[in-house]
């Protein structure tokens, strides 16, 4: 099945193409809305292209009740075979930019994104899917013919509970701003990954997952625990205290701005996956921190 999440991964401008396997007679537990759990045998492929052209495709496999299987497959000039990455990965493997070469992964480095012990799926969830698309998003994606959404998931009795209520009230991120909806859609798979209330960074208290329940802007997480919240990163030059997460009406002094703009080893963010500062949300950002946030 073919699929587009709504906020995609920004991948140093990669274009993508997405498909999701279940095994015949199986369905997806879509109790918790934002953490499906798919069943034994389910694989989800994710190719990158450069250029127009095909470089490589990444899979997931829940191989057993208790494992996943990560595996990159690199494809050959002419675009007609693909064949099995080393484990630990390819550095500098092709030129995306001058003097820029795209890395493939390793599956440790797979492990470290796709670590959430609910579901290691980032781009297959219910928001993600939601039929109530964001038109702001950055990077979005068109919806092609044939694509499965989360309404023709349901139609199809793919998921259990059926959960109609989904289709009749498709999620959405309740943004205070149109700019809003779309730079805290884009941290849950950005961010989100890694910052969460649970996993090995809990205790940075900084979540950009997607609250479910949310109704307004400052009921998401990404919300609460970033804007106007000190972290324990200091942007250099800002006098010392002055940092904050998001700084209403102050990008200088917003640590999540700066290092999003930042490649530097001991700054950036993302710190694995890109090596290109994604100018789009950049942007975006600014203008959210500078003129849609509420000051205090």
């Amino acid at each position: 099945m073919a699929y587009s999440p709504q906020y995609p991964l920004w991948s140093d401008g990669a274009a993508k193409s997405r498909w999701a396997y279940l095994p015949p007679g199986t369905r997806i537990n879509a109790e918790k809305a934002d953490a499906w759990v798919v069943p034994v045998g389910a694989k989800f492929w994710k190719e990158f292209s450069f250029g127009g052209k095909k470089v490589e495709t990444r899979l997931i496999w829940r191989a057993t009740a208790g494992s996943w299987v990560f595996a990159t497959y690199l494809w050959n000039q002419r675009g007609t075979d693909a064949t099995l990455a080393p484990a630990k990965g390819v550095l500098d493997y092709v030129e995306i930019a001058p003097g820029k070469r795209h890395n493939i992964p390793g599956v440790k480095d797979c492990q470290n994104c796709h670590e959430d012990e609910q579901s290691p799926l980032l781009g297959f969830t219910a928001l993600q899917l939601s039929t109530d698309r964001d038109p702001l998003a950055p990077h979005a994606e068109p919806l092609k013919p044939g694509m499965v959404t989360l309404k023709t998931l349901v139609e199809r009795g793919l998921l259990a509970p059926a959960r109609a209520d989904l289709v009749e009230h498709p999620p959405r991120i309740p943004g205070g701003s149109a700019r809003g909806r779309a730079l805290l859609g884009y941290f849950t798979t950005n961010c989100g990954s890694c910052h969460r209330a649970t996993g090995s960074l809990a205790s940075l208290g900084l979540d950009f997952t997607h609250a479910p329940d949310a109704v307004e802007e400052d009921g998401e997480p990404g919300f609460v625990t970033a804007v106007s919240r000190p972290g324990t990163w200091a942007i250099p030059d800002v006098p010392s205290g002055e940092t904050r997460r998001l700084q209403p009406g102050a990008p200088e002094r917003s640590s999540v701005l700066y290092r999003m703009k930042s490649r530097s080893a001991i700054s950036q963010m993302p710190p694995l996956g890109s090596i290109l500062v994604d100018h789009e949300a950049v942007d975006l950002l600014e203008r959210w921190i500078a003129e849609d946030l509420p000051r205090q």
